[in-house]
Parts: structure tokens; C-alpha cells; sequence
């Protein structure tokens, strides 16, 4: 495959990286600085609520590595491996273990009376997108599977 196929990709999935990095460093501690501000009754929730947006950040940041990973693969004509199958397997986890996590915090936010409506929508949103991630490349997986399959037996009677 040509070196700048996967080139415009690999781009995107930086300056996801990037842009998500950012929002931990600077925006994420500012706004809740300004919450506590805005809510001082809900104050002893904000190094929690911190903690939990910054766990939920490395299986994020792990998966957005498995996908670099993997479109080497896709770059070095080694599409059809079981360490694409294995990038595939891990950026599932990290899915499901985002879902997990923010439903875990949404119902830790629910039992403390601080779930506002904004925050419960932009968490069933994120645990929504990280369920249809896990479901999509449990997909891809299954397929790449059945391919390596059908690649080796074709292999074998050649």
C-alpha cells in the first residue's frame, strides 16, 4: 500500500489526540474551578468528578494508540494479522471500559443529587458512542478473523 494512504488518517486520529490532551490540560480544570464557583454546595464533588474524566481518559488515549498501531499494519501490507485482529480486541475494550466508567460515574453523580440534565445527556452521549465503537470493531474483529481464515486455508491449497 502507498506510504500516503493512510497518512490523512493518522492525522486525524493526532489531532484527535491532541485536541482531547488539551481539553484535560486547560479546559477540563477550569470549568471546574468555574463550577465550584457557580455550585458551592456541590464543591466536594469536584477531585472526584476530575478524577473520573481523567480515568476515563487513558483507555481513551490507548485506543487512539491501537489505532496508529493498526493503520501501520494497514500501511505495511499487514492487514490480515493477528496483531490487527489483537488492535481490533484491545480498541473494544477500551469502548466498553469507557461505557463502564461513565455510566459508573453518571450513577455515583445520580446517588450525590448533582446529575444535572446537561451532564446526564452528555454522558448517555459519550457511553451511546462508546457502545456503537465497542459493537463496530467487535464486527471488523469477527470479520478480520474469518478472513485471516479464509486467507490461510487459500494459502494452504495454493
Amino acid at each position: 500500500m502507498k506510504p500516503g494512504s493512510t497518512l490523512f488518517l493518522k492525522i486525524a486520529v493526532i489531532l484527535i489526540g491532541i485536541t482531547i490532551l488539551s481539553l484535560c490540560i486547560f479546559w477540563l480544570p477550569w470549568i471546574a474551578s468555574v463550577s465550584t464557583e457557580a455550585a458551592p454546595e456541590f464543591a466536594y464533588l469536584q477531585y472526584p468528578v476530575l478524577i473520573g474524566l481523567y480515568v476515563t481518559s487513558i483507555p481513551f488515549f490507548f485506543a487512539l494508540y491501537q489505532a496508529l498501531k493498526l493503520l501501520d499494519c494497514i500501511k505495511n501490507n499487514a492487514t490480515f494479522s493477528e496483531l490487527s485482529v489483537k488492535g481490533l480486541m484491545n480498541i473494544k475494550y477500551c469502548a466498553i471500559v469507557i461505557s463502564i466508567l461513565y455510566v459508573l460515574g453518571s450513577l455515583f453523580l445520580l446517588l450525590q443529587n448533582a446529575l444535572h440534565p446537561g451532564i446526564a445527556i452528555i454522558g448517555m452521549t459519550i457511553t451511546f458512542a462508546s457502545v456503537v465503537i465497542a459493537v463496530f470493531t467487535a464486527v471488523l474483529q469477527r470479520l478480520l478473523e474469518n478472513a485471516i481464515t479464509i486467507k490461510s486455508e487459500n494459502d494452504l491449497t495454493v
